[in-house]
């Protein structure tokens, strides 16, 4: 391999997920000569929108959370959101609906909740208030001295600025047993618990540092941007070629070649050449679809050892007449969840008596569905790699949609004039996810942290961001996997950002080295 990059160095982002977005645009801003590759006719990732029949629709995640996060993205590039897109506080911004007949409707203010988990459990409400400060502590210090600083390395840990977080040790036990500590009710502990889906967890087998999650539901709230997560995409993109990011749509990635001292991009266009690799795609498909076996970094059993955040089976509904009383955002939850988790980790199968997420996004926008219609999204968590053909997704659209009928009271089953359904074997054809998680890998304590794919390939010059790396899963982590992959780059590879590296928000050196020691650029 070469020992320096050539003259006039390019660097190809493959993917334009959040993170290969936001990994773009940082290398831009910072001198590179960056293009984006991604294989579909849009950019997005799994954050893909549907259109049919009128109806609009966001294809992956739908709840806009850490807004904090969003706004030190764009803050970098002297933009604030609302440059791109308006943001509409939701209220209420969840509704749950239990399946013993109860229900529980959560506004974004601390009395709401305080009211609602006083009425199940006396002295729960204050409590609550004590989980909820000591979450948003915990919040701002995760992500001022872990999540931002861009811990990759068991090394990164061996550091003075940590020694604020040795007293929470409580915090690598598990959630169920942590909230345990503050709540006793069945329904008080789910509600303080449910926020692990969005990260691929259970209440079972996710560290109790994920607590912070409740801060970042009950204090910060829930937000719809304009346009949807839609919107955010094209906000990331806009701003990426702002920056100047060449972006192609449509172009597939077939085979990373980096063994002639640049890379080799096969594509279905030709093959392209390019000093500098930025994934976006996850790097289980890299390493078996992309790379030659010599320059994997993994065995071939490696991928299939690991703990995979759930899978979906999902229905994208277009739906005559009224949906109360549905909120934007609404659960439907059996009181006890327990079996349904074991479904996914322990013994896989099609969950029996499911718990599931319903999103109804026209309740906010009447842009997304024709007048006198709604669009709803039903989405179960299902374990990856389970059987998905025709007759066992029809079966299932009929247990859910009875079940919303029975447990929500409202029956969709003779009103809907738009139907799409996605499964487990859509995610893996779609984006090559291993066994079919919609997600990537779930956050359990061996999967967090410095023990989360790194975003240094073993194969120098080669980068992932994304959901399977640090800090892991959700939008806003990848928006700061793409800081963090951009940094290493950097780091490693000064010359391809016109000698000066990345340079970030001096109150948040992401990536620096906690000695203070530069690291060295590596040859190629």
């Amino acid at each position: 391999m070469a020992d320096q990059l050539r003259d006039d160095p390019t660097i190809t982002v493959v993917g334009g997920g959040f993170g290969g977005l936001a990994a773009a645009a940082y290398l831009a801003d910072a001198g590179g000569e960056v293009e984006l590759l991604e294989r579909h006719d849009r950019v997005g990732g799994h954050a893909g929108v549907i259109e049919r029949d009128g109806f609009r629709f966001d294809s992956g995640p739908s709840w806009y959370l850490m807004p904090d996060v969003f706004e030190r993205f764009f803050g970098h590039f002297d933009r604030e959101p609302e440059d791109y897109y308006e943001l509409e506080r939701l209220d209420p911004q969840y509704r749950v609906f239990w399946k013993d007949g109860d229900r529980a409707t959560i506004a974004p203010n601390r009395e709401n909740v305080h009211e609602v988990f006083e009425s199940y459990e006396p002295g729960a409400g204050d409590a609550l208030a004590e989980y909820l400060d000591r979450a948003e502590r915990n919040y701002d210090l995760a992500m001022d001295r872990v999540v931002y600083e861009g811990r990759d390395r068991l090394r990164d840990y061996v550091d003075t600025d940590l020694l604020p977080l040795a007293p929470r040790y409580r915090l690598f036990g598990n959630m169920d047993d942590y909230v345990g500590r503050y709540v006793d009710h069945p329904k008080l502990k789910q509600l303080l618990e449910y926020t692990l889906v969005f990260l691929g967890g259970s209440p079972y087998n996710t560290p109790a540092l994920y607590s912070i999650m409740s801060h970042v539901d009950l204090n910060m709230n829930v937000f719809y941007p304009e346009g949807g997560i839609a919107g955010v995409v094209d906000a990331l993109a806009t701003l990426a070629r702002e920056r100047g990011v060449r972006i192609e749509t449509g172009v597939e990635v077939q085979s990373i070649d980096g063994r002639a001292g640049a890379f080799d991009l096969t594509t279905d266009a030709g093959t392209r050449r390019t000093d500098l690799v930025v994934s976006n795609a996850n790097p289980a498909y890299v390493e078996r679809e992309l790379l030659d076996p010599s320059d994997r970094d993994h065995g071939p059993n490696y991928w299939d050892d690991r703990t995979y955040a759930p899978s979906a089976y999902m229905l994208y509904l277009g739906v005559e007449g009224d949906v109360e009383p549905l909120a934007h955002h609404s659960l439907v939850l059996p009181t006890d969840w327990s079996d349904h988790f074991e479904a996914i980790f322990e013994e896989p199968r099609w969950p029996d008596d499911p718990a599931y997420y319903l999103s109804v996004a026209s309740e906010t926008d009447e842009t997304v569905a024709p007048d006198g219609h709604h669009a709803v999204v039903a989405l179960v968590p299902i374990a990856p790699g389970l059987e998905d053909g025709p007759a066992v997704r029809e079966r299932y659209r009929e247990k859910v949609l009875a079940d919303l009928a029975e447990h929500a009271g409202v029956d969709l089953r003779d009103r809907i004039v738009s139907e799409t359904t996605a499964c487990v074997s859509d995610f893996a054809d779609r984006y090559g996810d291993p066994q079919g998680t919609a997600l990537g890998l779930a956050h359990t304590l061996f999967q967090t942290g410095p023990l989360r794919p790194g975003h240094r390939a073993g194969l120098d010059g080669l980068y992932y961001v994304g959901s399977f790396t640090g800090p892991g899963i959700g939008m806003p982590m990848c928006l700061i996997s793409g800081e963090h992959a951009a940094t290493a780059l950097g780091e490693d590879y000064p010359e391809a950002l016109g000698g000066d590296g990345l340079t970030l928000d001096a109150t948040h050196p992401t990536g620096s080295d906690p000695a203070g020691s530069a690291t060295p650029p590596r040859s190629r």
